[in-house]
């Protein structure tokens, strides 16, 4: 910014603050020194609007209105009592926690905010030593879509994007979303909103958002609920669900070492005729563990209970249903027939052999 535009602004800072009345921006273009260079009225406005919005963006509660019904234009004033910052009395530890919230940031635009902030801290006679302590803390933004979605959460627009569902092979979904915030949670940002699409709340990994973040419609559209809880609410979307139970499972001999870590050992035991280990499991959602299950295929057999038992007998039917040929089984047909015998614990699954033998 230049010297002259700095005192310009300075300037139309001190006569918004001395007065009561709107001024309208002809009155604030006789007083403020620098507008009066302006060459013409348009090339005066685009200035005057360029130095509101400068104003804006600093913090500075710019006020717009008329003072009676008989005003033809529109005025402005800085309210004294909210520009003021009020008195602020921190603690010494209080202090360093700020210095050390200001640094913790590792993006340009957050960095320049956190600065500024201290600055204003500083003026009011709060002194904070940013070189205090040892611990140089880092969030790091490097999320693309991190920037406009912040920037949306600001003003309050709603926005559109690409979100990619399930990780990075999943396929990509338009959501259009009321942004209510964006936290960090477990080292991941998330975006937390209403989704327009679902007509419900939702919240969104950042790095799974594409990097074209369109904002739609007016600034100030989006209310955030009061009674929102962003932070509960990711945790609740993101942290696995309570235990509800547990599963007993059959694991073949030397088979299954990520199911081993994490079950717990009962004691030998031999099924179908093949020795292995019978092993105990919490069980916190029937659909995600039936899904790990059923792909160790006959290296595990589910005991109980019977509902995990069913799910995943359901998902070897899928997969055999998804690789059938639309003319297998046919007699005349020669393409790979499968079929699913569900009659074991968990069942399994048949396919003829080079002689044409079911095994």
């Amino acid at each position: 910014m230049s010297s002259a535009r700095a005192e310009r602004l300075v300037n139309l800072v001190l006569c918004l603050l001395s007065t009561r009345q709107f001024l309208p921006a002809e009155r604030i273009r006789q007083i403020v020194p620098g507008y009066a260079d302006a060459r013409g009225d348009e090339a005066f406005f685009r200035m005057f609007e360029r130095d509101k919005n400068e104003l804006r963006e600093l913090g500075v509660p710019l006020e717009t209105g008329r003072m009676s019904s008989f005003d033809t234009v529109d005025g402005y004033r800085i309210a004294r009592q909210d520009y003021e910052l009020g008195e602020i009395d921190l603690e010494p530890d209080e202090a360093a926690a700020v210095a050390l919230a200001a640094r913790l940031w590792d993006s340009p635009d957050l960095a320049a905010p956190a600065h500024s902030a201290l600055v204003k801290l500083r003026a009011a006679g709060v002194e904070v030593d940013e070189e205090q302590g040892r611990v140089q803390p880092r969030v790091r933004t490097t999320e693309p879509a991190f920037a406009p979605l912040l920037a949306a959460v600001r003003s309050g627009r709603v926005v559109m994007f690409e979100h990619r569902r399930g990780g990075p092979g999943g396929a990509l979904q338009r959501r259009i979303v009321e942004p209510w915030g964006v936290v960090s949670w477990r080292g991941r940002w998330y975006l937390v909103g209403h989704d327009r699409d679902r007509n419900a709340p939702r919240s969104f990994r950042v790095s799974r958002i594409s990097d074209s973040v369109t904002p739609v419609g007016p600034a100030g559209a989006v209310t955030v609920p009061a009674d929102i809880d962003l932070m509960a609410m990711v945790r609740h979307n993101v942290d696995p669900p309570p235990v509800s139970g547990t599963a007993r499972v059959w694991v073949a001999e030397g088979r299954a070492q990520g199911l081993r870590r994490l079950a717990r050992m009962i004691g030998p035991r031999t099924q179908g005729g093949r020795p292995g280990d019978e092993m105990e499991l919490d069980l916190r959602s029937v659909e995600t563990v039936a899904r790990w299950l059923a792909g160790h295929g006959p290296d595990v057999a589910v005991l109980g209970p019977e509902s995990l038992a069913q799910a995943v007998r359901s998902n070897w039917a899928a997969s055999a249903a998804a690789h059938v040929p639309d003319d297998a089984g046919d007699a005349t047909g020669d393409g790979p027939a499968l079929v699913t015998d569900v009659s074991g614990p968990v069942g399994r699954l048949r396919r003829p052999d080079r002689a044409g033998t079911w095994r």
